[in-house]
């Protein structure tokens, strides 16, 4: 081969090098700015996260958020009532997307904080908003037909004819609703049921909901009536009167807010059932709205029900399922009303 054929074959080589290193960039590639995390907030009024419904029920929804949406979250627990507007202040001033506060307690600091921080979302859990606000939604349940389905069962499960509930502060709408509820619920299966309902109204809002050792003593008198069947609600109060039948052995009992026979196990062996607000999906879905901008503020309605009878299954006759079946549909058709108004008449 001789040489100028050779040399016709590198321009081939010689070009692909050629073109191969104007490819190359003159430096490293620009860097992407890293994205903002979506952070989520969580105050509590005077109850704990760990109150094994309402509070934990509501975080456990926040939890969903950080699984499913990469969120970053955090939470406060308020110690004295009158540091509501701190608490929340202090998430708005570090710049978190969104701040949700649990209970009815907090409805007031919730729509002073909205109105100072436009640019954060604020989720009210049991937060009627009488006057909707643009960057607030209010999560509330119909606790008047979760109650009426509790005190239904209750009712037509007792075989002394004597039930109870034994609630937080009636001062606060949602429990009292879910206390008349199951009042009405009772009577309306059995209109001749003695239904002794207790709330927990001689000490303060930072008590109400934290007094297990008050909760179990006035299940267990309940029960020295003849009562057989016990309603708790009230976050660790309520807690106290599940254990209470529990130990006594001599009544069933039904939970509140989530299925509690999860939340607190030592009652496992009597929980009937839960009267059950979807704290955690309901939280999780108006958080996913403001993280993909489809948000809306003013009131969402969440849903509730009575969880399974889980151990207790075979003990729950026929009919009484089916009664409750169209107890339950009555309620979502409209043709069975709790008639409970929202709040306690003044």
């Amino acid at each position: 081969m001789s040489k100028k054929t050779q040399s016709l074959l590198l321009i081939p080589v010689v070009l692909s090098l050629l073109l191969a290193a104007c490819a190359q960039p003159a430096g490293p590639a620009p860097t992407q700015p890293a994205k903002k995390a979506f952070r989520v907030g969580l105050v509590t009024d005077v109850g704990k996260i760990d109150d094994k419904s309402f509070n934990q029920g509501t975080w456990e929804g926040v939890q969903k958020a950080v699984k499913e949406l990469g969120a970053e979250a955090k939470y406060i627990e308020t110690q004295d009532p009158n540091d509501y507007m701190k608490n929340i202040a202090q998430f708005a001033d570090a710049g978190f997307d969104v701040i949700v506060t649990v209970g009815f307690a907090l409805g007031e600091a919730t729509r002073e904080a909205a109105k100072k921080y436009p640019n954060v979302k604020f989720i009210g859990v049991d937060q009627f908003q009488e006057t909707p606000i643009p960057n607030v939604a209010g999560l509330i349940f119909e606790e008047d037909k979760a109650g009426f389905m509790a005190g239904a069962l209750a009712a037509m499960m007792s075989k002394t004819g004597k039930i109870g509930a034994v609630l937080g502060t009636d001062a606060v709408p949602p429990v009292w609703r879910f206390g008349e509820g199951y009042r009405a619920g009772a009577k309306y299966a059995r209109p001749n049921v003695e239904v002794l309902v207790v709330y927990h109204n001689d000490v303060g809002l930072d008590k109400t909901f934290t007094d297990p050792e008050w909760g179990k003593s006035t299940a267990l008198s309940l029960v020295d009536k003849g009562v057989d069947v016990i309603f708790g609600g009230g976050g660790k109060t309520g807690n106290g009167a599940l254990i209470g039948c529990a130990e006594t052995k001599k009544c069933l009992a039904i939970g509140v807010d989530v299925d509690q026979y999860y939340t607190v196990p030592e009652a496992k062996s009597v929980l009937l059932t839960s009267a059950m607000k979807d704290l955690t999906e309901g939280t999780f879905n108006l958080i996913k709205a403001a993280y993909e901008g489809k948000w809306q503020g003013g009131n969402v309605i969440g849903p509730v029900r009575l969880a399974p009878f889980h151990d207790l299954e075979s003990q729950v006759p026929q009919e009484v399922r089916q009664k409750l079946a169209e107890i339950e549909k009555g309620l979502k058709d409209g043709t069975i009303k709790t008639n409970v108004p929202p709040a306690k008449p003044q």
